[in-house]
């Protein structure tokens, strides 16, 4: 019987501390508590350390509670620790980021191997866990649109993406995207299934 599991973990720099635009995987999240009908965020240790973590039957949701640049470590000891408790041919990872390449709030399914395009959050995971160990599970991104400034030298991307968000995108985060996020991982659960059964 397919019965999978998600362990869903969102990069950015972590909350309230830093409440940017490259933390709109972290933003998104929050509201996808709500739009999954999950239980509330509590902290919890995962990965040796100190998480938000909303638990439910399907999903597992997780803030990653490093800076951005060095999630990979967490991603990987957190997948580590699901797999010990459930088997990997029935759990996937999900990795949910802010992308520069897209129309703020766009959302989409991303497959893993994917270029990381100069995304160090996503540069450090893949570094730190790779999908050939796990063949059976599906790995997945789903990608926030945060849209681009004109200028494309790095201090003014790294301005962007790093300075405080507006009251607006953050409810456009919190209250939109989740419910594409939710249709997403919907998607990704239909094309696993479908794999299975051919």
């Amino acid at each position: 019987m397919f019965n999978p599991r998600f362990l869903v973990i969102s990069l950015g720099n972590p909350l309230p501390k830093y409440p940017s635009l490259h933390s709109a995987g972290h933003f998104s999240l929050n509201g996808l508590v709500k739009a999954l009908k999950q239980p509330g965020f509590r902290e919890m240790k995962i990965g040796k350390q100190t998480c938000l973590v909303s638990q439910g039957p399907k999903y597992t949701l997780v803030q990653s509670p490093t800076l951005m640049n060095v999630s990979g470590p967490f991603v990987a000891k957190a997948w580590q620790e699901m797999v010990k408790q459930h088997d990997a041919s029935s759990t996937s990872l999900v990795i949910i980021h802010d992308e520069l390449e897209r129309a703020f709030g766009d959302v989409r399914l991303t497959p893993w191997d994917r270029s990381h395009r100069g995304h160090n959050g996503l540069k450090s995971v893949k570094k730190s866990i790779s999908q050939n160990k796990f063949p059976e599970s599906p790995f997945a991104r789903i990608a926030i649109g945060i849209g681009r400034p004109e200028e494309r030298d790095a201090a003014t991307v790294s301005k962007y993406v790093l300075d405080p968000i507006s009251v607006n995108q953050r409810r456009v985060l919190e209250e939109v995207v989740p419910l594409d996020v939710a249709k997403r991982l919907v998607e990704l659960e239909d094309e696993w299934k479908e794999e299975i059964e051919t």
